[in-house]
């Protein structure tokens, strides 16, 4: 997903993403919807969240799978 794309969800959410990072930002709405803020992390390794919004992008950021 792109920044851009996550921006405008986390302002909908009543979140400020002004100067923030992708994955910071990211954590933070995972942390908003009460989730693991665990995007970007070493828990890729052993992650089950199949269903998760964030998944292909944290694969493929860790090298673990490309996006599909």
């Amino acid at each position: 997903m792109r920044l851009q794309e996550i921006q405008r969800m986390a302002k909908v959410m009543g979140i400020n993403p002004f100067r923030m990072k992708k994955t910071d930002l990211i954590q933070f709405i995972q942390k908003e919807e009460n989730n693991i803020d665990c995007y970007g992390t070493e828990r890729i390794a052993h992650c089950e969240e199949q269903g998760c919004l964030w998944r292909s992008d944290c694969l493929s950021l860790n090298g673990h799978e490309k996006p599909k």
